[in-house]
């Protein structure tokens, strides 16, 4: 698989959209294609308008970097290598919950963003996005 398809996508935002379920909370998950690029999109009813937007961005700043966002924001804090990429590239996001997606081969095909809670919750929720894929 050189970039996700449709019913791919679909399979990570259900499987996501379960977990979500799972932990009693409401998300908002983006899917982007191997090009960062919106793929799927799904808003919990009830979901916080605002977190479209960061779930969106959650996905695309994991696709751009190929690393989980918490790791870039392990990164970017003050004094370490990344310190204010988060205001490069129009707007990234640098706090869990944006997961690279990969294929069984191990090539990176896109990427999940979840938004919505806390972002032990929103992270928890993308991996289950993700391993839906494999």
């Amino acid at each position: 698989m050189s970039d996700i398809g449709l019913s791919e996508a679909d399979a990570i935002v259900a499987a996501a959209a379960q977990k979500a379920t799972d932990l009693d909370t409401l998300m908002d998950i983006t899917v982007v294609d191997k090009g960062g690029n919106l793929k799927a999109f799904a808003r919990m009813d009830g979901a916080w308008i605002g977190s479209i937007d960061i779930s969106i961005k959650k996905a695309r700043t994991a696709r751009l970097f190929d690393m989980e966002t918490g790791e870039i924001g392990k990164l970017s804090q003050p004094g370490g290598p990344l310190y204010n990429i988060e205001v490069s590239n129009e707007g990234l996001i640098t706090f869990p919950g944006g997961v690279p997606l990969k294929d069984r081969s191990g090539e990176i095909v896109g990427a999940i963003g979840v938004s919505g809670s806390t972002v032990h919750n929103d992270h928890a929720v993308a991996v289950a996005g993700a391993n839906a894929l494999a």
